[in-house]
């Protein structure tokens, strides 16, 4: 390591956040309660290519008129081939609400999708990286 390395890891070592129990009270304290959404394979995926596009297509407007509403906060499919198809973040811990907005999902309506709700504690301000 070349001694500007070091120098530059000492000062990012100085510049961080001291992580004590205040912090920690703190930040918990401004949690709440969302709700999270697991989409799984449904029992109807067998449909033609032609139409699993379409309702692929309707499935993907759904979610982004849901995230332009505010609705869905954080959201995207599980990349990995398994059963777990995708994520959700709801802007609400109200899980009646979700199933309604999951039921009218179009690859729900169809068979391709099935999900499971669940509370989920979060902090207000998490989000992606760009």
């Amino acid at each position: 390591m070349n001694p500007e390395d070091s120098y530059q890891s000492e000062q990012t070592m100085k510049n961080k956040a001291q992580v004590n129990d205040e912090l920690v009270n703190k930040t918990i304290a401004s949690g709440r309660k969302y709700c999270v959404r697991l989409y799984k394979s449904g029992p109807n995926r067998n449909q033609a290519d032609e139409d699993a596009e379409k309702i692929q297509a309707e499935h993907q407007r759904y979610l982004m008129q849901l995230r332009l509403d505010g609705i869905l906060l954080i959201g995207g499919p599980v990349v990995d081939d398994s059963e777990l198809k995708g994520v959700g973040i709801f802007n609400t811990s109200d899980k009646e609400e979700v199933k309604r907005l999951s039921d009218n999902d179009p690859a729900v309506m169809t068979g391709r999708l099935v999900y499971e709700i669940y509370h989920w504690f979060g902090l207000p301000g998490d989000g992606l990286k760009e």
